[in-house]
């Protein structure tokens, strides 16, 4: 796990599950929880029951699922469920957005993050990469289902350091009749980040179009250099 998506989790945790009580009683269901490398366990609350689930046994992993659009728990049985870069691994994810709306408590949470950029990387396939407007259209795919979801927030990370995936983060109430119980948001308290929306509305917060790698003086050079060499080559084609 990289460091900007544990931080994302922290943050979560801080804002939306650390005000609740009594904290004896939740319980965190963490969706592709195999530890590769690290995970949010020892990040957890004390106070949390937290589950890790994933399709594989190994490190960190509590649930193994014979299915993968199966979670074994009842309905309207967890308080959060949390997915951190396993979406993009998943072949059909709108599926597992539904069971994990089918097992959330009606003001349960889900946190998404998951990478916008980055190399590709298979574990053992890497299929997608999410956009901006990726929670709001996985919402209408709830509504659709007879669910009735709202995002509470989304943002994309503005990478430092060495990480570069450029995590898309959300934060999805699985009724939205409930979501006066959550008050606070991330990007409240937060500055490194782009594309961010609350509550769905249509401002969205430090709007950009390109990627955080294409929005510098070196991609922009690059890419002036390369329209230039087509612009040439077509020139003599054309003649």
């Amino acid at each position: 796990m990289h460091i900007s998506a544990l931080e994302s989790f922290v943050d979560f945790q801080k804002t939306y599950l650390n005000p609740l009580k009594p904290k004896n009683l939740i319980k965190i269901v963490e969706v592709g929880s195999y530890a590769a490398n690290s995970s949010i366990r020892k990040n957890v609350s004390k106070d949390f029951k937290y589950i890790g689930a994933d399709i594989q046994k190994g490190p960190n992993v509590d649930v193994v699922l014979t299915d993968p659009y199966k979670l074994p728990f009842e309905d309207n049985s967890i308080d959060a469920v949390v997915s951190i870069s396993t979406f993009e691994h998943t072949d059909f994810f709108w599926l597992t957005y539904l069971e994990i709306l089918r097992v959330l408590k009606p003001d349960g949470l889900f946190f998404l993050n998951v990478p916008s950029n980055g190399k590709y990387h298979r574990y053992p396939f890497d299929n997608w990469r999410f956009y901006p407007d990726s929670s709001l259209a996985l919402a209408k795919w709830g509504k659709k289902n007879s669910y009735n979801p709202s995002v509470l927030e989304h943002f994309t990370n503005y990478e430092t350091g060495i990480d570069i995936w450029n995590d898309y983060v959300s934060v999805t109430i699985k009724n939205k009749d409930l979501k006066d119980k959550y008050p606070n948001r991330i990007i409240q308290n937060k500055n490194n980040f782009t594309n961010g929306r609350i509550d769905e509305s249509a401002q969205i917060i430090n709007y950009t179009k390109p990627q955080q790698d294409q929005n510098n003086w070196g991609w922009k050079l690059h890419y002036k250099f390369r329209k230039k060499i087509w612009q040439i080559k077509n020139f003599f084609v054309k003649k």
